[in-house]
């Protein structure tokens, strides 16, 4: 019998990594023990895309693995963050673990930051996603059931009325000229609800919109705690 290689998944609570999460499912070759993502401490939410912690906690039950949960300072200077994400290694080493997956697209710069920092911790990278066009990979995902939101966009690059709106054909549609379908250059970032990925949906709300840091987020809120205080 053959052993396959174990390995942990980046998780942002976004599309990219979602899709990612499917696409190696299909591939079979590697065993998916763990979803990594990285924490807010000061909020509670993702880092980046600013999801609460009990949607991301409902994404690891739907997709049916556990999640390590790397806490980090916000601002987080970079040393900060490799220390953690160093120990994070460490621990997946411990435990067999011996690749990471990745849903990096096309940034050249992010794929070999990643590389030699993972050849420190004797791991090794996997991108499934890497160099597909990237307005085709969109459509791929639509067309295989995956829905999601913009939860924060950089209002420098995209307007800030797209904050909130759904992952879809007509958003794709109305994204001017220069804007990277998947948002691979930081335009925006989403959370991903449902798809071949989870086993079932994850009901959401939406809250308020809200500028911080530059940036401008949708609040998402579970269904069943809408109503409830913020």
């Amino acid at each position: 019998m053959i052993t396959k290689p174990k390995a942990w998944l980046s998780w942002s609570s976004g599309k990219d990594s979602a899709w990612s999460l499917h696409v190696m499912r299909q591939r079979g070759d590697i065993e998916i023990a763990a979803l990594l993502t990285t924490i807010n401490r000061t909020h509670n939410r993702v880092a980046m895309h600013a999801v609460r912690e009990a949607l991301l906690d409902a994404q690891a039950v739907a997709v049916g693995l556990p999640l390590v949960k790397v806490a980090i300072p916000s601002p987080c200077p970079n040393e900060a963050y490799e220390r953690a994400m160093s120990e994070a290694m460490a621990q997946a080493s411990a435990e067999g673990v011996t690749h990471m997956i990745f849903g990096d697209l096309f940034l050249e710069d992010i794929r070999k930051y990643r590389e030699e920092n993972l050849a420190k911790c004797g791991m090794a990278p996997v991108f499934p996603l890497w160099a597909r066009e990237t307005r085709i990979l969109a459509q791929e995902m639509l067309a295989g059931g995956l829905r999601a939101i913009l939860t924060c966009v950089d209002p420098k690059k995209l307007d800030a009325s797209f904050v909130g709106r759904a992952f879809d054909e007509k958003l794709l549609a109305d994204f001017p000229p220069g804007i990277d379908p998947c948002g691979e250059n930081g335009e925006f970032h989403t959370f991903a609800y449902a798809g071949p990925m989870f086993a079932s949906p994850i009901p959401v709300e939406p809250g308020e919109i809200v500028a911080r840091d530059g940036f401008i987020f949708a609040d998402l809120l579970p269904r069943a705690a809408a109503s409830a205080p913020r």
